[in-house]
């Protein structure tokens, strides 16, 4: 496909057929990603081209699915696993983080296991409670197990390229509000590899670091700050399992601040963990503590207006900010 302007969902629609039509170790699996296209539409269009054979709907069992991928991982096919809301994979938690993460450990590095579980997750569209997670922070506590979290159109297909050929197990996480996002989608260029974070806006006074939707808003808050003088660095993470420490130090040590925003709830999120890191290789340079914004510690409501208040906003990453610096 030619160099275009696609959404979210188009490109890592490319992406799958691209894997499919490269490779035919790779087959997919899930709940109504075949004949229904996905119940985002992520996989639309793919059975038609690839069969039953290479994109199978499952019965609505993830512990059964994605055991049936992890066996299937073993034995030479790179599934790719679906999971409709990122919640429903806490059913098969023992397949994710006790089998599929353990393998090559186990086996001493005899036994990969290529699988991706593709999870959908996010708040912004009123699922409440039990469908509104993003859920990072279940998966990056577990050795074994690259996590992935793609905030553009180009990314999303390049990091699942890079995922499906990844010798090891990767949570992809997606987030449904992105998924009507357009933006640039260049398949011919560069790979890009997993564990290394992007700078999408340079700045000179504050660093702000975000995943996911948060990208975006943060961005946007960059944008507002401008216009009162405020000039923000913005980077995407990208990948929290390997996590690029090195590019957040990098600029850190020329911004002096940190700000980390995340769509979780702040207990035991990532962004604990590189506000250590950060502070830990670059002390010297900060000038102020590093801060951090994250979901209220409550579950995210179903009301869009209670919701819209649970989760960070460019309006409040851009206050945050501007009391950070104290303008």
């Amino acid at each position: 496909m030619p160099d275009a302007t696609v959404t979210y969902r188009e490109a890592l629609n490319h992406a799958l057929a691209d894997a499919l039509a490269e490779d035919p170790a790779v087959v997919l699996l899930g709940e109504d990603i075949a004949a229904a296209g996905g119940s985002f539409k992520v996989t639309d269009g793919l059975l038609a081209r690839f069969g039953p054979d290479r994109v199978m709907d499952t019965p609505i069992s993830e512990t059964g699915f994605l055991g049936a991928a992890v066996g299937l991982a073993l034995i030479g096919f790179r599934p790719v696993v679906e999971i409709m809301f990122a919640e429903f994979a806490g059913v098969a938690f023992d397949q994710i983080v006790t089998t599929a993460a353990k393998h090559r450990y186990l086996s001493a590095g005899q036994m990969h296991v290529p699988m991706v579980v593709r999870v959908v997750g996010g708040s912004g569209l009123g699922f409440g409670a039990q469908h509104s997670q993003t859920t990072e922070s279940w998966y990056t506590a577990t050795p074994g197990l690259k996590v992935v979290t793609a905030a553009s159109p180009q990314d999303a297909y390049h990091l699942l390229r890079s995922a499906i050929a990844d010798p090891d197990p990767v949570v992809f996480i997606e987030h449904k509000r992105l998924y009507v996002r357009r933006g640039p989608f260049q398949p011919t260029a560069a790979p890009v590899p997993i564990g290394r974070a992007a700078v999408v806006r340079s700045g000179a006074d504050l660093t702000i670091v975000a995943s996911l939707a948060m990208v975006a808003e943060s961005l946007a808050a960059a944008e507002s700050l401008a216009a009162a003088g405020i000039d923000v660095e913005v980077i995407d993470i990208r990948t929290l399992v390997p996590m690029d420490v090195d590019t957040v130090v990098a600029s850190v040590s020329r911004t002096a601040r940190l700000l980390v925003v995340e769509e979780q709830p702040l207990s035991g999120g990532w962004s604990g963990h590189l506000v250590a890191e950060v502070v830990s290789r670059a002390f010297e340079s900060l000038e102020l503590p590093p801060a951090r914004m994250g979901v209220v510690e409550a579950p995210i409501p179903f009301s869009h207006a209670l919701e819209a208040k649970a989760v960070p906003s460019a309006e409040t990453i851009a206050a945050r900010a501007t009391t950070l610096l104290g303008r």
